[in-house]
């Protein structure tokens, strides 16, 4: 079982919440507290920290940021830019929905992220401004998907009918050529190029 913690300012959106997550398959709520603040003073970890935020700023960034600490986080909020979903990633977040969200978008959010996956919800998937992929080998870029979604290397080569020792490779070219240094960078990468999927996929996205 996956423990999840929720911070949210208002009874009834922790109630909505509690509600959604309690009931998807696999996971367990362990906190419900009004603000990243009362996280902090819980003092455990959590396998997902589903945080509610009015807007995204720079305050906003910061609470992201602070629930980090806690677990992979997954935000619901209210988009107004493409760079915020960018920003929210780059301070911490392993997934991204509207507020509010459907209860079935917000259960396959939360297995996906507790899974080790990226989860951007379908009204926010085309905001990011694609950068340019130059350089990339069909298979690399099949390779660096399935690295988002949040999948082993064992498990990629299973997927893609390789050996591990070529996904390594693969994962080895796209960190030289992208310039990331971790999974988190290439995640990061793979979101600005547009290619993360809505979800966990049984194929790779194109």
């Amino acid at each position: 079982m996956y423990s999840v913690a929720i911070v949210a300012d208002l009874p009834m959106s922790r109630r909505h919440l509690e509600r959604v997550a309690s009931g998807a398959p696999g996971l367990r709520v362990v906190t419900v507290v009004g603000s990243v603040p009362l996280l902090d003073a819980v003092r455990r970890g959590h396998d997902v920290v589903i945080v509610e935020l009015p807007r995204i700023d720079a305050a906003a960034l910061r609470l992201v940021s602070r629930a980090a600490a806690h677990g992979r986080t997954l935000v619901a909020a209210a988009w107004n830019e493409p760079s915020d979903l960018l920003a929210t990633v780059h301070a911490g977040a392993h997934g991204c929905i509207s507020r509010p969200s459907d209860p079935g978008e917000l259960a396959a959010a939360l297995g996906v992220v507790a899974r080790g996956g990226f989860y951007a919800g379908p009204q926010l998937a085309g905001q990011p401004r694609p950068v340019a992929a130059e350089g990339l080998a069909p298979r690399e870029r099949e390779t660096l998907v399935w690295i988002a979604s949040g999948y082993t290397h064992s498990q990629i080569a299973t997927r893609m009918g390789l050996s591990e020792a070529t996904v390594n490779t693969y994962a080895k070219r796209l960190r030289a050529k992208l310039d990331a240094r971790n999974k988190a960078e290439l995640t990061r990468t793979a979101i600005e190029l547009g290619l993360v999927p809505r979800g966990r996929p049984d194929t790779p996205a194109a």
